[in-house]
C-alpha cells in the first residue's frame, strides 16, 4: 500500500468513527510486525461497534455518505438510549431484547455499503429475482413442512459470505489469529473459522464449492488482501430479517477484501462483492473495525438440544398433523416425515 493510500485510510477511518482526523494524519501509521515479519492484525474485532449503521442507506440520504453534525449527535443519543435499556431491565428484574441484542455505537456513515453511490444493493438479475422469490427462512415463512423451508443459518450451517462479515443483532465476535503463512478468522456465530493461506498456492478446482468459499491472501504493504472464490451458492448474500429482503448467491460469487490497519486499535475493512449470475453490478462495503480484546466469544449452541426445527414443523405442518392422527404416540416428527419432501434428501 502506498503512503498516500494509507494516510487516506487513516483519515476515512477517523471520520467513520466520528472523530476528527488525528494530527499529522498525512504521515502513515506503521503497524507492529509479527515475529515472522507480517503486519500484526491479531486481536478481537467485534462487529457490534458498527451495528447501529444501516447496511443499506436509507433513501432520504441519497448519495450522501456521512451524517451531518446534527444527525450524528442524534444518532449517538439514540444509540446511548438503547444501551440504557439493559440497565432498565436489570433494575425491574425483567429480561427482554436488551439482554441479547448488541446495539453498538453510532458512526458517521449513512450505510455500510459505499458503492454504488446511493449506498444500496444493485438490482438483481432476472435469474436472481427468480431464485430470491423461492428463498425461504424462519423469518419469511409461517408454515414449515420440511428442511428446505429453512436457510443455512436456520440450519446452523453458516451465515455465509459476505453476511458473516456484517454486524448481527447478537454474537458479533470476530477474532484474528496469525501464524507463518496463514491468517485465521474466528467468527462467533456458528463457531466458524476462515483459514486463509498466504502462499502462492493456486485456487481450488472450479468444480469444488464451499459454504465460505476458498480464500487466498497476501499483503500489499500493511494491507491484507483476501481473494475468495469457489462458493457453493447455497447461502443468502445477506441474512434475511425484518429489514433485509432475500438476496441469493451463486457459484460465481467473488469477493475481494482489504484489511488496512489505521491505528493501534483500528482496522479499515473493505469488501468488493460481485456475483454476475444474481446481481446486475458489483457492490462494495467499507467500515472501521475497533479492537476490543475484552470481548468474550461464547459457545454458539445455535439450536439448544437440536429441537427447534422439529418444533417449527411439529407446530405448523399440515403433513405432520396428519402423521400425528395416525401416530398419536409420536412427540417428535419422524425422520422420514422431515425428509419426505426435502429435495436435498433425494
Amino acid at each position: 500500500m502506498t503512503k498516500g493510500r494509507m494516510a487516506l485510510a487513516i483519515v476515512i477511518s477517523s471520520l467513520l468513527l466520528g472523530a476528527a482526523a488525528p494530527a499529522g494524519a498525512a504521515q502513515p501509521w506503521t503497524p507492529p510486525k509479527t515475529s515472522w515479519g507480517d503486519p500484526d492484525l491479531r486481536g478481537t474485532w467485534p462487529l457490534d461497534e458498527v451495528a447501529r449503521t444501516p447496511f443499506q442507506r436509507p433513501p432520504q440520504y441519497g448519495d450522501r455518505a456521512f451524517l451531518t453534525d446534527e444527525e450524528y449527535a442524534k444518532a449517538q443519543k439514540a444509540a446511548a438510549d438503547l444501551t440504557k435499556r439493559y440497565d432498565v431491565e436489570e433494575r425491574v428484574g425483567k429480561l427482554s431484547v436488551a439482554h441479547w441484542t448488541e446495539y453498538g455505537h453510532a458512526t458517521r456513515q449513512t450505510s455500510l455499503i459505499v458503492e454504488p453511490s446511493n449506498g444500496r444493493l444493485p438490482p438483481m438479475t432476472e435469474a436472481g429475482k427468480k431464485i430470491a422469490a423461492g428463498m425461504k427462512s424462519s423469518w419469511s415463512e409461517k408454515v414449515f413442512d420440511s428442511l428446505s423451508d429453512f436457510n443455512s443459518l436456520d440450519l446452523c450451517i453458516t451465515r455465509g459470505l459476505p453476511a458473516s462479515m456484517l454486524p448481527f443483532p447478537y454474537n458479533n465476535g470476530l477474532r484474528i489469529f496469525q501464524a507463518p503463512g496463514y491468517v485465521v478468522m474466528q467468527m462467533e456465530i456458528v463457531h466458524e473459522y476462515r483459514i486463509i493461506p498466504l502462499d502462492d498456492r493456486p485456487a481450488m478446482p472450479g468444480r469444488i464449492g464451499n459454504w465460505l468459499g476458498s480464500s487466498r491472501g497476501h499483503f500489499e504493504g500493511d494491507t491484507l488482501v483476501i481473494d475468495t472464490t469457489n462458493f457453493n451458492g447455497g447461502s443468502p448474500m445477506v441474512i434475511v430479517g425484518p429489514t433485509n429482503q432475500p438476496v441469493p448467491t451463486s457459484k460465481s460469487l467473488h469477493i475481494i477484501e482489504r484489511l488496512t490497519p489505521t491505528g493501534p486499535n483500528t482496522i479499515q475493512y473493505e469488501a468488493r462483492i460481485e456475483d454476475p449470475e444474481v446481481m446486475t453490478a458489483p457492490w462494495k462495503m467499507s467500515f472501521p473495525w475497533t479492537r476490543n480484546d475484552k470481548y468474550k466469544l461464547y459457545e454458539y449452541a445455535c439450536h439448544e438440544g437440536n429441537v427447534q426445527l422439529a418444533g417449527y414443523i411439529r407446530g405448523t405442518s399440515p403433513r405432520f398433523a396428519e402423521y400425528r392422527k395416525a401416530h398419536p404416540e409420536a412427540t417428535q416428527p419422524d425422520a422420514k416425515v422431515l425428509a419426505a419432501s426435502d429435495p436435498r434428501s433425494r
